[in-house]
């Protein structure tokens, strides 16, 4: 009865048609988990990888945000604005910090995702993030925070001593933000200003460079920008659980974060403007035509805002808006005009 014989096999069928379709259907199953069986270990690891190393590894990946790591291009803005971004020893201290920040990052992703844990199992999309859904243990976890840390502040140190002391008090912040901090309303994204602020001041002492003060405030400014439409589109999305996955929300209003929201544009909109017509400016760069660029600046605030209000299943407004079309095509519309500007390119 077990004949590979066609005509014997097909004998054995039973009458009713659904049956055979069943009875075939569980033949090739068997025959497949007999082969598995035989499979080499590696192999069968590999199937398996989901929930084993490789899936693992695939957690810490997601953990640690990469996709985030943009924000620290900020480090590099000093070298950009000094009309030194083609000088190859200030460059490479410059991405040296770049990257020293991007570890110090994904240092506090991982701790921000350990202490929100609970809050996280409980949002409809953060419950999926590696640690709240058990992809990634805790005790990994926090071995993976170990190892950041004092990966990147010995880096930091072979960069320069005093970066090493910019980058040790961005980390300090994020650990009272972490431990603390992120629970209070306002506080909260003053924090995440802060962190804006010394990326600018931690490229400019890793290469040596004086920050303009109009950088430091336009960027505090933009990320407050930034870090009050996140919490206005949470605050949006939560609705009466916003306490149970924040709980700085309790301490925010919808009216409030809009007037927040509208400040911080307005301000960071007419700082910009204020210092492409600063004279100084006009003057070390040779060019008076840095103000049209403002623009940029509006389109991107308007776009930004429309995200806010209009993505109510993005899991962050700050994180679709970098696979955001038109916001991309902004950013980089204003970083083309402006460096060849700046550095006055001109087609051949």
């Amino acid at each position: 009865s077990l004949s590979t014989d066609k005509s014997s096999e097909e004998r054995l069928l039973p009458s009713n048609p659904a049956s055979a379709r069943y009875w075939r259907s569980s033949k090739s199953s068997l025959g497949t988990a007999e082969k598995s069986q035989r499979w080499p270990a590696p192999i069968q690891a590999f199937a398996s990888m989901e929930g084993g190393v490789f899936g693992r590894c695939l957690g810490v990946v997601r953990t640690i945000r990469p996709h985030q790591w943009i924000k620290n291009i900020f480090v590099l803005a000093p070298v950009v604005f000094a009309k030194s971004f083609f000088s190859s020893h200030l460059l490479e201290n410059a991405f040296g910090a770049f990257f020293v920040f991007c570890l110090l990052a994904g240092a506090v992703y991982t701790m921000n995702d350990l202490a929100d844990v609970a809050a996280d199992r409980v949002h409809p999309v953060k419950r999926h993030r590696p640690i709240a859904s058990g992809r990634v243990p805790v005790g990994l976890a926090r071995v993976l925070v170990l190892i950041l840390v004092v990966g990147s502040l010995a880096w930091a140190t072979m960069i320069s001593p005093d970066f090493a002391l910019v980058a040790a008090v961005y980390f300090a912040i994020n650990v009272a933000y972490s431990l603390k901090l992120k629970h209070l309303a306002y506080i909260d994204v003053s924090c995440i200003a802060s962190g804006f602020v010394l990326r600018v001041i931690g490229g400019g002492v890793a290469t040596g460079i004086s920050v303009s003060w109009y950088l430091l405030v336009c960027t505090g400014l933009l990320a407050f920008f930034l870090g009050f439409g996140k919490r206005r589109h949470e605050l949006a999305v939560a609705s009466a659980k916003a306490g149970e996955q924040r709980k700085a929300l309790k301490g925010y209003t919808r009216r409030g974060l809009d007037v927040a929201l509208g400040t911080a544009a307005t301000a960071t909109i007419a700082v910009y403007l204020i210092y492409t017509l600063d004279a100084d400016t006009q003057a070390f760069f040779k060019v008076d035509l840095l103000w049209p660029t403002t623009i940029f600046v509006v389109l991107g605030v308007s776009r930004f805002l429309h995200i806010v209000r209009n993505r109510p299943r993005a899991e962050s407004p700050t994180q679709e808006m970098l696979s955001d079309g038109p916001m991309v095509a902004i950013v980089l519309l204003w970083i083309a005009v402006v460096v060849g500007l700046v550095y006055q390119l001109q087609p051949a």
